[in-house]
């Protein structure tokens, strides 16, 4: 019994980069909320989206993405839509930023957010017109049966596929759910909301055409050993439902917490007000 658990819990391909990028914000989170007042449900939706990245890149159902198409969907479903949603849902830049030492605040994470280096990487990445294509563009393109093929063949185009979906989807979450007005937020209140209806589109497009298609689009997993024996296109259709349903299901979502957090800055009044044009003056000019 123990060693079956132990089976699911073992990392498929062990990462060190991983490994410390999720031990850090884990330790950072930890401290910072002892410093910082966190409600529950943001403490809880955090460490949810954290496990559930963990489970989805380091334990044994990674195996799984790897050998059924229908597994590899559902991993980049909760790597690129819900888990950053979680994370993001739980604001907790201000509490991994109180985890951090004084000391390192002050000397190094200052300087590090002044430098051109860091504000030309954030300018570009949460950027929205740049977040939103890349939202977008990440699924379509792995989508591509060659691409899908690299990626399977390849290790590291596999980590950076699965890379790319995290980080994509953590910069668009981040600018549809932010609870700020515009500005200082990047986008404004009524595109937050429009903003996922836009990005579901595309994706419920390909899920049609994968759900509906009668060949075989992912050859590669008949190479790399299929993990279950149900018939091909079975798994096919399912892989295709989920870009489509699921997908489309959680962005909706997404667009009512930000419709949520438009109306709760409308009632603040905290939403930037249009200045009115007074009506040009019709006396008769003065000779």
């Amino acid at each position: 019994m123990t060693a079956s658990l132990l089976k699911w819990i073992v990392p498929w391909e062990f990462s060190w980069v991983l490994l410390a990028c999720f031990a850090t914000a884990c330790v950072l989170y930890l401290r910072g909320s002892r410093r910082w007042p966190v409600s529950f449900g943001r403490k809880l939706a955090f460490w949810v989206g954290m496990a559930i990245i963990y489970l989805s890149l380091h334990t044994y159902l990674d195996y799984y993405a790897e050998h059924e198409f229908f597994m590899h969907r559902i991993q980049q479903l909760l790597l690129h839509h819900i888990a950053p949603l979680l994370i993001v849902t739980a604001y907790p830049a201000t509490v991994l930023r109180a985890g951090l030492p004084l000391v390192w605040r002050v000397r190094l994470l200052r300087p590090l957010q002044r430098s051109w280096p860091w504000r030309v990487v954030s300018g570009v990445l949460l950027n929205p017109t740049v977040a939103t294509l890349l939202f977008v563009a990440f699924i379509l393109v792995w989508l591509i049966p060659s691409m899908q093929t690299l990626a399977m063949l390849d290790w590291r185009i596999y980590r950076f596929m699965n890379w790319s979906m995290l980080v994509s989807g953590f910069a668009y979450w981040s600018l549809v759910l932010d609870h700020r007005p515009h500005p200082p937020g990047r986008m404004t209140a009524g595109l937050r909301v429009l903003s996922p209806a836009v990005t579901m589109t595309p994706q419920i497009i390909a899920g049609a055409i994968v759900t509906f298609s009668k060949s075989d689009l992912y050859p590669i997993f008949e190479i790399c050993g299929r993990a279950f024996t149900f018939n091909v296109l079975t798994g096919q259709l399912i892989g295709g439902v989920i870009i489509w349903v699921p997908s489309a299901l959680v962005e909706s979502i997404g667009g009512l917490m930000a419709l949520r957090l438009w109306l709760r800055l409308s009632r603040n009044g905290r939403l930037p007000r249009t200045p009115r044009h007074r009506p040009a003056s019709t006396a008769a000019p003065l000779l």
